[in-house]
């Protein structure tokens, strides 16, 4: 089941998520504790550090590597809690953070571009990183990243499409990233017929 957007947030819930609270549901299952219960455990009988707990984890429970850097990671209070309120609260202090002191004037650009990506379906999820906001379809179609002060680069899922001079390669077909084009975005102009086009096949691409 795909987390929806909570009301009152314009951003949508990260499909991460999902697989955080299909993992939080398991964990007893798979390892015989509840999360709550782990945290308990190692406060009692493991080590202090998140290293050392990582590693008795692992050593001493034989859990995988994945199971076992989480634990230890929530165990010292680190990450999230994995609930939607969360995400959508950080995100919005992503997106505020990205944009502020010299990158202030990155913002109507920003916005431009976030309606833009909007308005290409209702499908479309909007989960902003710490360091650029990805559109979301089934897959990352495009991302806004603000690049320097003065540009911000919109990245594109494209895979190996020809493509005019103007959108750059990033090198991502070769390293089986899915961006793999960008188009650098300077002035309100620079988002144009050209750019909608290339945007909108990348949403079209991601069926």
């Amino acid at each position: 089941m795909p987390v929806k957007k909570q009301s009152g947030s314009i951003y949508d819930v990260h499909p991460s998520l999902a697989m955080f609270q299909k993992t939080l549901a398991g964990l007893k299952q798979k390892t015989g504790r509840t999360l709550e219960e782990w945290i308990r455990f190692i406060e009692k009988e493991g080590p202090k550090t998140e290293k050392d707990r990582r590693e008795w984890l692992k050593a001493k429970h034989g859990m995988g590597t994945n199971y076992a850097w989480w634990i230890a990671e929530q165990s010292v209070g680190k990450g999230d809690d994995g609930s939607p309120e969360t995400y959508l609260k950080q995100a919005a202090e992503y997106v505020e953070e990205m944009y502020a002191g010299a990158k202030e004037s990155l913002r109507p650009l920003f916005e431009e571009l976030l309606a833009l990506g909007r308005s290409l379906g209702k499908d479309v999820k909007v989960c902003p990183c710490q360091t650029m906001v990805p559109f979301y379809r089934k897959h990352v179609f495009a991302q806004i990243k603000p690049t320097t002060r003065t540009r911000i680069d919109l990245g594109l899922a494209l895979k190996d499409t020809k493509v005019p001079k103007r959108l750059i390669d990033t090198g991502g077909f070769v390293k089986k990233d899915r961006i793999t084009r960008r188009i650098e975005i300077t002035s309100t102009k620079d988002i144009d017929a050209e750019v909608k086009k290339w945007i909108k096949i990348a949403y079209e691409m991601d069926e």
